[in-house]
């Protein structure tokens, strides 16, 4: 038996809530200046993303799922990437990662863009937790037409 809403709505909570993750992680990293060591110079931290693509089966798979239009797919992570946006350099001759000229390479995060995409990744969750819950719903009342 195949539980394509279930199978979707899971494939999706597991994706967003890395996608949390990471962007914690970000958040928590917004003020790093030694995240790495490069060529005898520590590096900031620099920002992190999570790229989804949709779930890719093989031929067979996908030969039956076309036939079927009711068919599951889902999605997945493929990659965290690094974000190559240039660091941010700020005046502060006092920081110890200052350069000659006063300036600080930091992180290329910025928190407003982050709590934007945390509330997103949020409000994702929510809704395929919404659309598992219905499924569920749907299932179990499929059970009860045989009583």
């Amino acid at each position: 038996m195949r539980l394509g809403g279930f199978d979707i709505s899971a494939s999706a909570l597991t994706s967003q809530r890395l996608r949390m993750d990471v962007i914690s992680a970000n958040i928590a990293n917004a003020e790093t200046t030694r995240a790495g060591f490069v060529n005898g110079k520590f590096v900031p931290y620099r920002r992190k993303e999570v790229v989804m693509a949709p779930v890719q089966s093989h031929f067979h798979n996908m030969l039956n799922d076309k036939l079927d239009a009711s068919a599951a797919q889902g999605v997945q992570v493929t990659s965290i990437k690094e974000d190559s946006t240039p660091f941010k350099q700020v005046y502060n001759p006092s920081h110890p990662d200052a350069d000659a000229n006063g300036m600080v390479s930091m992180p290329n995060v910025d928190v407003l863009k982050e709590m934007v995409d945390m509330i997103s990744a949020s409000r994702s969750y929510e809704a395929n937790v919404t659309a598992l819950n219905a499924s569920k719903a749907m299932f179990m009342k499929s059970l009860e037409i045989g009583r």
